[in-house]
């Protein structure tokens, strides 16, 4: 029986049964730099950026696997959103990269024409979660077509009051806080809600960084945004969630309604994309991407997403270990996705 060591020493061109989508030459796998292996005081590195979303859970698992010794390694984890994630990941400057949505055709054909060959991990499923100010007594749901009143570009500058999206509601200023257009929740949001990614009015307060919007809707009464379900269970005490109403009653987030399929189309999967040269010549990336796996039911619990079966994180840990690359999205993300659904993506990976 091989050891570990041996299978990972295992050379790119055993990997004859990758996508087409995202394959890429032996030679150029082979050639790409690593940027930064270790510090100083000879710690290994490990690089991960993107989503802001995918940060709570990636963050906790990297605090857990520092606190060992004996991995020797530093986890650096940055916010870039998804997108700002893959610009650097996709020049081989990131190990690992958060992603809130799946990666787009543009991204894999920059991966290919740098060598960057990947491996796709499903984590967790999120809710994307609509919230107010608790102040605000008189919005209890909202559907995906008053939403979409809200955030089309056509509403820039019309949109600006909340009797205009109900009629029912009052003659107030209605602030928006939102994605910016670096991250996947923005992709995914607009994509879901408009019909088209990254089709949006451009006249609210923007960032890539959900903590910021928590804080912004926090201090304004009128205000209406959108982020990740953990942000929300982090911060219940300074925020109000809306259900939303899809044509089929309204329905909060929740770990139920997200395992049920019930919270459409605002559930989706979360993703880390390893970069495979990494996790073969960077021990410590495969270690630690071996570890995530292990952790990310846990984790995802304990931040507020929803974990994927058993059965799913025993696929990561089967495509990790022989080095599964490519996608199974195509390069689009797939709305009303459940969790059945993901696994079987994952059983025709």
């Amino acid at each position: 029986m091989k050891t570990t060591a041996t299978k990972l020493a295992l050379t790119v061109g055993m990997f004859t049964f990758v996508t087409s989508c995202a394959s890429t030459s032996d030679s150029s796998i082979q050639t790409q730099q690593a940027t930064q292996v270790t510090d100083s005081a000879n710690v290994a590195i490990i690089k991960i950026d993107g989503s802001s979303t995918v940060y709570p859970i990636t963050q906790a698992i990297a605090k857990e696997f520092q606190a060992d010794s004996k991995n020797n390694a530093q986890v650096k984890v940055s916010i870039s959103g998804t997108s700002g994630g893959f610009e650097n990941f996709c020049t081989g400057e990131t190990d690992i990269s958060n992603a809130s949505r799946p990666i787009t055709q543009t991204e894999m054909a920059a991966c290919k024409k740098n060598g960057v060959s990947y491996m796709e991990l499903p984590i967790a499923f999120d809710a994307l979660t609509v919230a107010v100010n608790p102040q605000n007594n008189w919005a209890k749901d909202i559907t995906v077509a008053e939403l979409k009143k809200i955030w089309e570009p056509e509403a820039e500058g019309k949109i600006t009051r909340w009797n205009q999206v109900r009629a029912s509601w009052p003659d107030r200023p209605i602030k928006l806080y939102g994605a910016g257009d670096k991250s996947g929740t923005f992709d995914y949001f607009t994509e879901a809600v408009v019909g088209k990614a990254k089709a949006s009015r451009k006249d609210y307060t923007a960032s890539e960084n959900d903590e910021a919007l928590v804080a912004g809707i926090n201090k304004d009464p009128d205000a209406l945004g959108y982020f990740g379900y953990a942000y929300y269970e982090e911060n219940k005490d300074k925020l109000k969630v809306l259900a939303v109403n899809n044509g089929k009653g309204a329905v909060f987030p929740s770990r139920e309604t997200v395992e049920k399929a019930k919270y459409q189309p605002l559930s989706r999967p979360l993703f880390i994309y390893v970069n495979l040269w990494s996790s073969k010549n960077k021990s410590v990336v495969y270690k630690f991407a071996d570890f995530y796996i292990k952790q990310a039911a846990t984790t995802a619990i304990s931040v507020g997403y929803v974990p994927l079966s058993e059965e799913a994180y025993k696929l990561d840990y089967v495509h990790l270990y022989k080095g599964k690359i490519g996608t199974v999205f195509a390069g689009k993300s797939q709305f009303d996705l459940t969790l059945g659904e993901l696994l079987r993506k994952q059983k025709e990976f």
